[in-house]
């Protein structure tokens, strides 16, 4: 079938008043989803597995697809307006997205983000149009050792991460890491850090240590200042024009995230954190001179990490649909949904029912520019958050802080967990020590333990040979050995050096 008269086939099915319907509530649902700490995209398109059992197939995708793409934006929105992330993907937005909102700017900030998720969605749309079997491949190949360096480049973000010390940072991030070996141990059933507890042999889920950390301790805090100074946001016509001013500056740097987004999305169990942590450290090393200091409202620290996450969608859905291999939580979900409609996706059915594969394409499309308009929309009220008063602001978001623990696992346990960690939180905040590498080291720490020791099993203990015989685990110790060694002081005085000495005059620091 020639590619135009597939097209037309598949903007046939969509543009009827009933999948269009379905997309623009499955956007809308994804982003209050996703905007709500403790509910997750993944825990919705699970529960839709049982309400679209009798649907056609296409509409199953579309309403999944729909609510798989809000709900990767929405969480930008909490991350900005309250600094508690909606979902993992968000973390990296609150460094400079919750710094934006206090300085009065939540409406541009969630702008920011609103345009570099459509565009970082539509890049990923389009390779996964032009370039999915060649990118799969390459997802294919990786294994244990691979995924293990890919963690711990991941890591080495701790520095982007680390605004004052590099030491503070790196001490937290082993608190995150320490934290995420609490529970039974996955190879040997042994409990780890359990003290006898019942409840800690499950292990601590990162959804109360997210909340905890990040929105409980800044209810502390504002109780300890008691009045914080709001500054109203102006919304006018040269608002629009501040977008495109934001985004034509960086243009190369929206596309560097996309392309970063797209194919950390693209290899099998990786997921969205980990490309808008990789993309928001690119941006921190590249950008020279960005609106702000990373950390205190950097219009390029939010968006790099947004336009990264959202790329990982199109990115994901390149191995479930070339392979029959999930990119990550969500796409496994739909996988199931595929079984139970009786496709198999993989090779033939990319090859043979072309017409399914154009409808999938053309429905992230779609969704990423419906998202566009809804975000648009509720932006500029969304954006009045930030001008509630805090004697009012603070018990909605410990409520909300309280229901998203326990709505997790629904168990109180959870709830008591926040609190603790709303505490420590609340405690490293006042010693000056960052909270994002905590998080970090919880979310990463359970991969990085895993695909460690299936590596030293595969290899018998050998990890020398397991690093360096492989050409992508090669590269990927390169460059967590070069992101390391260039976060060091003696690295910073040496490019300073070469650059007074290459310029002749005194240079400005990286």
């Amino acid at each position: 079938m020639a590619v135009g008269s597939l097209l037309a086939k598949a903007i046939l099915i969509l543009v009827s008043p009933r999948m269009l319907f379905l997309v623009v509530a499955g956007v809308a649902a994804g982003i209050v989803v996703g905007a709500l700490p403790g509910l997750s995209v993944t825990m919705a398109v699970a529960l839709l597995t049982s309400l679209t059992f009798g649907w056609d197939i296409q509409s199953a995708l579309v309403l999944m697809i729909s609510i798989w793409v809000g709900g990767c934006y929405g969480g930008s929105k909490s991350a900005v307006l309250l600094n508690i992330p909606g979902a993992p993907a968000a973390v990296a937005t609150g460094f400079d997205g919750y710094p934006l909102a206090r300085l009065g700017e939540a409406a541009f900030g969630m702008g920011v983000a609103t345009v570099a998720s459509c565009l970082g969605g539509l890049f990923g749309t389009g390779v996964l149009a032009v370039a999915a079997p060649a990118i799969a491949e390459i997802g294919l190949k990786f294994g244990p050792p691979e995924y293990f360096l890919l963690v711990m480049w991941g890591l080495t973000t701790v520095g982007s991460l680390s605004a004052k010390s590099l030491s503070k940072g790196l001490l937290s991030a082993c608190l995150g890491l320490a934290v995420s070996m609490v529970g039974l141990d996955t190879m040997y059933g042994t409990g780890r850090f359990t003290f006898g507890s019942i409840e800690l042999a499950g292990g601590i889920h990162f959804v109360p240590a997210l909340i905890g950390v990040f929105g409980l301790s800044e209810v502390l805090l504002h109780l300890e200042k008691r009045r914080v100074k709001t500054v109203a946001e102006r919304i006018g016509a040269d608002t629009f024009k501040r977008y495109l001013s934001a985004f034509a500056k960086h243009v190369p740097l929206t596309l560097r995230c996309a392309v970063i987004g797209t194919i950390i999305g693209a290899i099998p169990g990786i997921g969205g954190e980990i490309a808008s942590l990789v993309a928001y450290d690119h941006a921190k090393r590249t950008v020279k001179r960005p609106t702000r200091q990373f950390g205190e409202g950097a219009y390029e620290g939010v968006l790099a990490p947004e336009t990264a996450n959202n790329a990982a969608i199109g990115g994901a859905l390149i191995p479930l649909l070339t392979l029959g291999v999930p990119g990550d939580a969500v796409t496994a979900v739909i996988l199931g949904v595929l079984y139970i409609h009786g496709i198999r996706p993989g090779p033939l059915v990319f090859n043979q029912d072309r017409l399914f594969f154009a409808v999938i394409v053309l429905v992230c499309a779609l969704a990423h520019i419906v998202m566009l308009w809804l975000g648009f929309a509720g932006n500029r009220w969304l954006a009045r958050v930030v001008t509630v008063p805090l004697p009012v602001l603070m018990p909605i978001v410990v409520l909300l802080s309280v229901v998203g623990s326990f709505a997790v696992q629904n168990r109180i346990f959870d709830v008591y967990l926040m609190v603790a960690f709303g505490l420590a939180g609340y405690l490293l905040k006042k010693a000056d020590f960052p909270v994002g590498p905590v998080i970090l080291g919880v979310i990463l720490g359970p991969m990085a333990d895993g695909e460690l020791r299936r590596t030293l099993a595969l290899y018998e203990g050998d990890v020398l040979r397991a690093f360096v015989t492989r050409p992508i685990s090669l590269v990927l110790a390169v460059l967590v050995g070069f992101t390391v060694l260039s976060q060091s002081e003696t690295a910073k005085a040496i490019v300073l050096r070469f650059r007074l000495g290459f310029s002749g005059r005194p240079a400005r620091p990286g």
